[in-house]
């Protein structure tokens, strides 16, 4: 989920479903909320969160009420709603220890919610808190989202600096999100700042990248920017869109088969027959438009 991959995650998720079934276990769904908060799934959130607290009470697991919280905070922040997501990334990086979550996770959302709300010192002060974790951690991501958290809180003349090298260390990393995120908060500085051309090309990308990432959360919230920049949404290019119609069955199989699995392999590792593993990829097959695995590899 961190490098963007939703749709491989969504494999994942269905797959370790199926394993609890047929164990019959249950899991705390902390994958799953995080899951629906990048895909801006507010109702699927809503019912996962409940779930995952209620999991996490009757087994004493602390962590899944930080990652609970720090899912509705990242969703509240992809729709624009900051007074919510402050108020939820509070919860995470306070109540539950934010050292569970990749990098701080929850303080880069507080920071960027209680910047948008008005909240400048409880930003400035997440800002410290996300620096002692960050400069520890001394990666090209670490320093990507500091600079991103850094530029929210600076004045004009060091904004712009801190943005661009923002999306300069997050290119060199896989965590293609949080790349995306800084080229819309670059955009919508930009487009304060009364540049809308430079507005535009920067939330293009943005806008192109959560849409290829399936962030449609994100997305929305980059396509208003856009039109308010003066630029057009476009929708969706016909490249690829056979994946788009695959079930989550379907392209789990087919990445399987990608990475060279059999079909007897498959079908063993998915609890599921070999001929019905053959019935799905002639459909993966046919909605992708090719006749052989070797396609499906390329």
């Amino acid at each position: 989920m961190l490098a963007g991959e939703l749709a491989a995650a969504r494999s994942l998720l269905d797959e370790l479903e199926a394993l609890s079934d047929v164990t019959e276990t249950s899991s705390i769904p902390m994958g799953a909320v995080l899951h629906a908060a990048w895909q801006g799934d507010d109702a699927t959130l809503a019912e996962l969160v409940e779930r995952c607290t209620e999991e996490a009470k009757s087994r004493g697991v602390s962590p899944a009420f930080g990652i609970a919280a720090w899912s509705q905070a990242v969703l509240a922040n992809s729709t624009g709603r900051y007074a919510a997501a402050l108020t939820a990334a509070t919860e995470a990086s306070t109540d539950h220890v934010d050292a569970t979550m990749p990098l701080g996770g929850s303080l880069a959302e507080l920071i960027e919610a209680a910047s948008r709300s008005g909240q400048m010192q409880q930003a400035r002060s997440g800002v410290d808190a996300l620096c002692d974790i960050t400069k520890a951690a001394a990666t090209a991501w670490a320093s990507g989202i500091e600079a991103r958290c850094r530029a929210l809180i600076a004045d004009d003349e060091a904004a712009e600096a801190l943005y661009r090298d923002a999306v300069e260390q997050l290119a060199g990393t896989r965590v293609r999100g949080e790349l995306a995120r800084s080229h819309l908060l670059y955009g919508e500085w930009l487009r304060r700042a009364a540049r809308p051309a430079d507005a535009r090309e920067q939330l293009r990308t943005a806008h192109t990248m959560f849409t290829d990432l399936g962030m449609m959360g994100f997305a929305e919230r980059t396509a208003a920017e856009l039109r308010a920049a003066g630029g057009s949404v476009r929708g969706r290019s016909g490249t690829g869109a056979g994946a788009d119609t695959l079930t989550a069955q379907e392209a789990q199989i087919a990445r399987l088969v990608r990475d060279g699995l059999s079909n007897t392999e498959i079908a063993t590792r998915m609890f599921l027959s070999p001929r019905t593993v053959e019935w799905h990829l002639s459909n993966v097959f046919a909605k992708l438009q090719i006749t052989s695995r070797r396609q499906l590899r390329t």
